[in-house]
């Protein structure tokens, strides 16, 4: 008699279905879980967004998506959107999502009762979303690694920030009139680094004729990121150690500002014709410049120079505008802890601060992206023509 053994075996269990996760712990990322429900028709992930450190700052976010099933609808709810800095802003704002992480679209977004709350069906495995399309440091890095080695670039490392990284520093030109571009002194305001993106392409252009004679007539100092920590860690408004780096211009210290305190020894030691200071704005649907009114030393003259920079600049390009904007302040009223008034009364710069909208500039709307850091690096080509025809002026 021959004894056979069954060789079947027990089937593998089914693989378990996945878990939906948020993950936040990347450069740049800000986000907090408070609860994810996968049991009901619609998966529900109520969130929070984490303070700048050492302060009460906060409104940025990036995190990413993982662990949906394909046709399957999220609904995200920021749960402390309404304590946030600017909770003004949230009316009529649209948060923006990627499954590459190259296009970011504007997502439908509501708020209401402090809440901020979009949907989000899933066809891909990964998903992303943020305050406004990123720029991280790691683009900051590939951005500076490939400008420096253009002709006619210098690179210097003008100090360190609180955390150690770099504070970059790039000079462009050969001309008599000393223009300054600096950035992100606020690192959620990432469309500010995509148009510092925009501004150093156009000036190392070799075949550009408008960046040629320009820089023939003016040399370039451009800090495209001056608070890598902040970008780093992900936060809205601050350093590392929670300090507001637009209100360090009048007294800069190492303990608390170094960002600030080694690029004004830069400008005190170039001297500055004109300033431009980039940011964006949470509320106001559009581009606009801010002024240096009320500092000490204003003159009619001095700040004729920057309205017509505006009207000039209105007429240009569609992606900007004049009748929306900040109230102007009063004679002698002006802060001079911010960048733009500080540099206004300390070299008669024509200054200015261009803010760029979280939303989208209404007057040119674009439904699908809204204001992108596509859209903000042509605004910097714009600004640049604008200058060109005015430089002899200033």
């Amino acid at each position: 008699m021959t004894l056979t053994t069954s060789t079947a075996s027990t089937p593998a269990p089914a693989p378990a279905l996945p878990v939906p996760t948020i993950n936040a712990a990347f450069d740049g990322g800000n986000i907090q879980v408070v609860s994810i429900d996968d049991t009901g028709p619609e998966t529900r992930i109520d969130l929070s967004i984490a303070t700048d450190r050492d302060s009460d700052f906060f409104q940025w976010f990036y995190f990413r998506l993982a662990g949906v099933a394909a046709g399957r609808t999220v609904v995200f709810r920021i749960l402390n959107a309404g304590r946030s800095a600017y909770p003004f802003g949230w009316p009529g704002y649209k948060v923006r999502g990627s499954t590459d992480r190259t296009a970011w679209r504007m997502v439908d977004t509501g708020y209401a009762d402090g809440v901020l709350e979009w949907r989000w069906t899933a066809q891909t495995p990964l998903a992303w979303f943020a305050y406004f399309q990123p720029y991280t440091m790691e683009q900051h890095e590939a951005l500076v690694a490939r400008i420096a080695q253009a002709p006619g670039v210098s690179h210097r490392e003008l100090g360190q920030s609180l955390d150690g990284q770099a504070i970059d520093y790039l000079r462009i030109g050969t001309g008599r009139k000393q223009v300054w571009l600096y950035g992100r002194q606020h690192p959620g305001e990432s469309m500010t680094e995509w148009w510092m993106e925009g501004a150093l392409e156009r000036l190392t252009d070799p075949a550009d004729p408008v960046t040629r004679d320009l820089l023939a007539k003016a040399t370039f100092h451009v800090v495209p990121n001056m608070n890598p920590d902040g970008t780093r860690r992900g936060h809205l408004r601050t350093n590392a150690a929670g300090v507001n780096l637009n209100r360090e211009w009048h007294a800069p210290s190492p303990e608390r500002s170094p960002e600030v305190l080694c690029v004004r020894a830069m400008m005190d030691a170039t001297g500055i014709d004109v300033a431009m200071d980039i940011h964006g704005d949470e509320a106001i649907p559009a581009n606009f410049v801010a002024g240096f009114e009320g500092i000490p030393s204003w003159t009619d003259e001095h700040g004729e120079k920057f309205y017509e920079f505006g009207r000039r600049l209105a007429a240009h390009t569609p992606d900007f505008q004049t009748e929306q904007g900040y109230p102007k302040s009063a004679p002698g009223t002006a802060n001079l802890s911010m960048s733009t008034n500080q540099l206004a009364e300390r070299f008669g710069a024509v200054s200015m601060t261009l803010e760029m909208p979280f939303k989208d500039h209404d007057p040119n709307a674009d439904p699908e992206f809204g204001w992108s850091g596509e859209r903000s690096k042509k605004l910097a080509h714009a600004m640049l023509e604008t200058l060109a025809g005015m430089i002899d002026e200033i």
